[in-house]
């Protein structure tokens, strides 16, 4: 039963956060910095309390927000990593000019990201997805003086705004078809009288909304090229908001099972970004770029489970890459040491006899286990099994089978818990989907181990300029969005855009 008291739990997150804005320019400066901190952790056990009630009473719904078990998984995840940067923060960012400005702003972007995982009136929703965009560009501009940093805050300005446009049409088409605008009124609704087709055109631009705002293809130069922004910054983008086009359709998930369109353009986009994105992956020098190209390729592959009908296994995936990509930002220094003493150390590479073997041994272990266990009960299901199997081959012809079995039993583990959070779990896709994407793949990592193998092969020479240059896409992209809406004047002097977009690649 939801009393007054357990309706408040949603609200809280947003409530403390805006409150550290509100008081971000009062008192002593570390006083600021430790009521900001203050907040974030009454916001991660608000969240955690929350996800206890739910678990325990079912979703907290009410005043236009509604929590359920997902919602209340990944308000802890937002928490505990929110409160992990605005502490790395108070000492990163110790002694510069614009300090307080930069507290106000996270924590309002905190207080975003919590309405938007609370939200369940559609128009509060888009109005703090909307919201968390706006004041995320204005911390990608901290270092306003910085060309690069102007030009990517740019670049995702226009990205998101073509969302935001996406996302208030969904809104209206889905509210007309529904007569409500209530997210949880829709599920019911649907679930009794399925989707119409406008609700289906509805999902199609919500899709539309998720695909900008994950940075995927051909809109994903962005992403790349906001290193210039503080660290924690990047942690905050990578490990949380550039995940709430997935969560949002995990929430959406029940209407998108009847809504063919929206699911062939999720897939479609999806998998081109994966391919693409993880061959570019493969080339790239910098860590901090190289794991930049991997937020693309993994949030790519996140809306690709949900277009397989697979949410719970996108939840899990969403939870997962969060917390490795904040420790991985905050712990870049460790991470380039880690990288240097890897590439310096010598390496023998597999046979292609072994990797062979692997890539048939370990999917055919993890997809067989996965059936005869029920965890794999779907093709789509099957498939991520497998790869997931693939990806493990690198580690497995390696020698180091017994680390490649406990990341899949790890896997396993989580999925399970992801099933059972995750209502429904599972939806039925069309097996022609399925099979398209399962021969992209396959495709994908045909190459990957013709990089890694034949590495001189006539083949791979050709192909890697242009995995480096990322396929060229976003310069041709970019030239034509500037040329409509170049970067607005600053005071500091900017150096060129070619010279920009070479230092940014």
């Amino acid at each position: 039963m939801n009393t007054p008291a357990l309706l408040l739990l949603p609200a809280l997150p947003v409530l403390l956060h805006a409150l550290a804005a509100a008081l971000a320019g009062a008192g002593a400066r570390d006083t600021a910095w430790r009521r900001a901190e203050g907040a974030a952790l009454g916001a991660t056990l608000a969240a955690a309390a929350a996800l206890v009630a739910v678990l325990a009473g079912g979703p907290l719904a009410g005043f236009g927000l509604r929590l359920d078990t997902p919602g209340a998984v990944v308000a802890l995840l937002v928490g505990f990593v929110g409160w992990v940067i605005v502490r790395y923060s108070h000492r990163y960012l110790q002694g510069e000019a614009n300090e307080r400005r930069y507290l106000r702003l996270l924590a309002l972007t905190l207080a975003a990201v919590s309405l938007v995982l609370a939200a369940d009136h559609l128009l509060l929703l888009a109005a703090a997805w909307i919201g968390t965009s706006l004041t995320l560009h204005r911390l990608l501009r901290f270092y306003v003086e910085r060309p690069a940093a102007r030009l990517a805050a740019h670049k995702k300005f226009l990205s998101a705004r073509a969302g935001d446009a996406a996302l208030l049409g969904a809104v209206a088409l889905l509210g007309s078809a529904f007569g409500t605008l209530s997210l949880d009124a829709m599920l019911a609704l649907a679930a009794e009288q399925g989707v119409p087709p406008l609700a289906q055109a509805g999902l199609a631009l919500l899709v539309v909304t998720a695909l900008l705002k994950c940075a995927q293809f051909p809109l994903h130069g962005w992403l790349i090229q906001v290193m210039e922004a503080p660290t924690p910054v990047s942690a905050l983008l990578h490990a949380g908001v550039v995940n709430l086009g997935g969560f949002v359709l995990i929430r959406f998930a029940p209407m998108l099972a009847d809504a063919p369109l929206a699911l062939v353009l999720l897939a479609a986009v999806a998998t081109a970004t994966v391919v693409a994105a993880t061959l570019v992956m493969g080339t790239r020098i910098s860590i901090k770029v190289a794991l930049a190209w991997s937020t693309v390729a993994q949030m790519g592959f996140m809306l690709l489970q949900v277009a397989l009908g697979l949410p719970a296994m996108a939840l899990l995936h969403l939870v997962a890459h969060s917390l490795y990509k904040a420790h991985a930002f905050l712990a870049a220094g460790g991470v380039v040491q880690r990288q240097q003493a890897l590439r310096l150390a010598p390496a023998a590479t597999p046979s292609a006899s072994r990797w062979a073997l692997a890539a048939v041994a370990v999917p055919a272990l993890i997809v067989g286990a996965g059936v005869a266990s029920g965890a794999l009960a779907t093709a789509a299901a099957a498939l991520a099994g497998a790869v997931l199997g693939l990806a493990l081959v690198p580690l497995a012809a390696s020698g180091r089978l017994g680390a490649a079995l406990a990341v899949a039993l790890g896997w396993f583990a989580g999925h399970a818990v992801a099933s059972w959070l995750v209502v429904p779990a599972t939806f039925a896709v069309p097996l022609t989907l399925v099979a398209v994407v399962a021969a992209a793949l396959l495709a994908m990592f045909a190459l990957q181990a013709a990089v890694a193998l034949r590495p001189g092969w006539h083949a791979v020479r050709r192909l890697y300029p242009w995995a480096y240059g990322g396929f060229y896409v976003d310069e041709r992209v970019s030239r034509a969005l500037l040329a409509r809406w170049p970067v607005p004047d600053e005071p500091a002097a900017a150096q060129p855009l070619s010279s920009t977009l070479a230092g940014a690649r």
